[in-house]
């Protein structure tokens, strides 16, 4: 039985009813999922933080080389004129810009911005690169690291320096360019559903929240438990404006020069902000099997005559889930099995398997569950297949629980009071009508601190009347607060 000094463990965590950015922060570093870096708004990923994202990393990467993309790398230093030659682009970034205005004691005959994303410098280089349509479409991918100098950060979800993919691909005409844009949407929208098991809602950003120089920008939205939203991942369709900016044509089969048309997409660690804010709970984590550093962990227990043949057995069972490919660790320390079992609930692991003397003796061990806390007990025999099962059911179990969350917190309103009404006394989505006007979104945000998340594909219903001036709708619009 566990002793009070056990039970004390997982009151380190703030209840998410209490205080949920405090039980974030303390969930975050009592996992070790991260640490503060003396650079402000700038994080550290130890080692468990950082494994969730080459997780990420390593199935998003196998996506896109399966849809003929291509990784490549690109300087990080900008010069200040690529950003002059798209004004709305420069525009939108400019108040996140750090720059660099010295360098071996010289000052720079030109600033050079640190990247906060790569359009400028990859037109730029297609430019030179693209010269007939046989050269097209260039589908290039990047994992790398971008600055946006934030003035409120939060880890993961909000930092001054952070990783992430940019796509960019540059294509004949339009209909090819929207067809990638809106694949790479659908691969987001799958990844996130079938890997980090969050429910999205697909939709076009408003024009207002779209990326600055896109023609178009489509989002994935994910809910958090405290009822805002997180944009999970964006694809846009730039049309020829970052071409006619920088030179990006080709030679068409006419024999014509032809501005290309250019997409670009991207997700970041802000995932994991996400994956942490729709799963976690109060006794911390709580990992899908897909994307945890640690699938599984074995724990030993029993008096120390007995400890020889349990861990016999156990480094034997280790090897078994090993072979099948299965993320496994083994708990053999001295500390006591409830101190363990605690600790193992708070890092979010999602499966624990328990193995003592009388088990042996029966030829079982036990699997516990992190999400539903149900204790199987199982055949040694079916020992792999049933970890499997489970690893299986509980990527399932947290969808489906993620999604009735996000299906009990979304309301439908008529007017700005309703919604006003609505965010005080709950948290979540709401579906409104928006009759297209800048001021009047702009008067939802002054007036609730709710943005529009995006205009969804599949709306739950079609409004007819705008929320704020009781016009004709032209779209019906996902509003929520958002990280």
């Amino acid at each position: 039985m566990a002793s009070e000094k056990d039970k004390q463990f997982v009151k380190e965590i703030t209840p998410q009813s209490e205080d949920f950015s405090r039980w974030y922060i303390d969930v975050i570093k009592k996992a070790d999922l991260m640490s503060y870096s003396p650079v402000r708004g700038c994080i550290v990923f130890k080692p468990d933080g950082y494994e969730i994202w080459e997780l990420i990393q390593k199935e998003l990467d196998a996506r896109f080389k399966e849809t003929g993309h291509r990784n490549a790398y690109f300087p990080m230093f900008i010069p200040e004129s690529f950003f002059q030659k798209e004004k709305e682009h420069v525009e939108g970034f400019n108040p996140e810009l750090p720059w660099v205005t010295e360098a071996g004691g010289e000052k720079l005959e030109e600033r050079l911005a640190i990247r906060p994303t790569s359009e400028t410098m990859i037109g730029h280089m297609y430019s030179e690169w693209i010269n007939s349509y046989r050269d097209l479409p260039v589908l290039i991918n990047q994992w790398a690291n971008v600055v946006r100098w934030e003035k409120r950060t939060q880890p993961f979800l909000r930092t001054s320096e952070f990783l992430w993919q940019e796509g960019h691909t540059a294509h004949e005409d339009e209909a090819d360019a929207r067809r990638e844009t809106m694949q790479m949407l659908e691969i987001y929208r799958d990844f996130a559903e079938n890997y980090l098991a969050i429910p999205v809602i697909m939709g076009q950003k408003t024009p207002s929240e779209k990326f600055a120089g896109a023609v178009d920008t489509y989002s994935i939205e994910a809910m958090m438990k405290d009822g805002k939203a997180v944009q999970a991942g964006t694809s846009h369709y730039l049309g020829t404006n970052f071409a006619v900016a920088f030179d990006i044509k080709y030679l068409d089969r006419e024999n014509q020069h032809q501005y290309c048309h250019t997409t670009s997409w991207g997700v970041s660690t802000r995932l994991i902000g996400a994956l942490i804010m729709v799963h976690g709970d109060d006794r911390g984590l709580a990992l899908p099997p897909k994307v945890a550093p640690t699938q599984v962990v074995i724990i030993p227990i029993g008096p120390p005559k007995t400890r020889e043949q349990v861990l016999a057995k156990t480094d034997e069972l280790f090897f078994q889930l090993k072979k099948a490919g299965i993320r496994v660790k083994v708990d053999d320390r001295d500390q006591s099995p409830g101190w363990k079992f605690n600790e193992y609930e708070m890092r979010g692991v999602p499966v624990r398997v328990e193995l003592g003397p009388r088990d042996m003796e029966n030829g079982q061990v036990v699997l516990v569950s992190r999400i539903s806390g149900e204790k199987r007990v199982v055949a040694q025999a079916d020992f792999v297949s049933e970890v499997q099962k489970m690893l299986e059911e509980i990527h399932q179990q947290m969808f489906e629980r993620a999604k009735q969350f996000r299906d009990e917190h979304f309301g439908s309103v008529d007017s700005l009071d309703e919604m006003k009404q609505f965010l005080d006394e709950k948290r979540g989505f709401l579906l409104a009508g928006w009759c297209g006007s800048a001021a009047c979104e702009a008067q939802v945000k002054e007036e609730t601190g709710a943005t529009s998340r995006n205009i969804p594909f599949e709306p739950a219903e079609h409004k007819s009347k705008c929320l704020v001036c009781g016009e004709q709708a032209e779209h019906t619009v996902v509003f929520g607060r958002a990280y």
